[in-house]
């Protein structure tokens, strides 16, 4: 079959060196940048009913630059101010390097770790097993918190932001002949939006694992799945099976 247009469900790149405009260019297809799910913060209002008082605690623990936004923007509407002593606790330099959107980096205490997991993290919670954690999440989460809990850290999680189905239009057009797909929520909104979906000759791919499963347990067939060895990246593996299906 030959693959002229092509979904990918996510915001599309800033950079145009992007390698999925490479793929366009190399194998004559169109590709469509458009998000299955979106991100909505929680309203003051909202948050105000999980009783939970920012200013008690002395340490915030972040695993994404969306729970940053959504952290400080909360912070705004609700008149905190947050102490200069305050510490963060970030899961990888770049969430780290973030925080300058809203704070003096040089003047604060910050910790990050390398690969996105708590673990890395866990000197640093020793060193400082006497702070108050908060632990800003998305409604949908999957963060492995038993590091935490064997370190026998008082932390708090704090449902900031939810996923939600970014609904497709009455007369937005659904004439994909690939859809990739990047997280479970995405998979669940297609069935949302379409619930009468049936696969056919589209073909889909996904990256990660538990997206990939996402695709078994609907009852899709899975064609491109990444990382692999061969293919650490999605669009590694995007132009691999292109160049196999040509």
């Amino acid at each position: 079959m030959k693959f002229k247009k092509i979904l990918v469900s996510q915001p599309k790149p800033s950079s145009e060196k992007s390698p999925y405009y490479e793929i366009a260019e190399k194998y004559d297809v169109e590709i469509v940048f458009r998000p299955f799910i979106k991100v909505e913060g929680l309203t003051s209002k909202e948050f105000r009913q999980s009783k939970i008082d920012i200013s008690e605690f002395t340490a915030i623990i972040f695993t994404a630059r969306t729970a940053v936004d959504h952290f400080f923007r909360l912070c705004q509407e609700l008149r905190i101010s947050i102490p200069d002593t305050m510490k963060y606790f970030c899961t990888t330099e770049s969430i780290a390097l973030y925080l300058q959107k809203y704070i003096v980096y040089r003047k604060r205490k910050i910790f990050h770790g390398s690969t996105g997991k708590l673990d890395d993290l866990l000197p640093f919670f020793k060193k400082h097993d006497k702070d108050r954690y908060l632990y800003a999440v998305s409604d949908v989460h999957k963060d492995d918190t038993s590091v935490l809990d064997h370190a026998g850290i008082n932390y708090t999680k704090a449902v900031m932001y939810r996923t939600v189905s970014n609904d497709f239009g009455p007369d937005e057009k659904f004439d994909y002949d690939m859809l990739i797909f990047f997280s479970p929520s995405g998979i669940a909104s297609l069935k949302k939006n379409f619930p009468d979906f049936e696969q056919g000759d589209i073909a889909i791919g996904t990256f990660g694992a538990s997206t990939a499963q996402a695709v078994r347990d609907a009852g899709l067939r899975l064609d491109i799945e990444a990382p692999s060895p061969a293919t650490p990246s999605m669009t590694a593996a995007l132009e691999q099976f292109l160049a196999n299906n040509k």
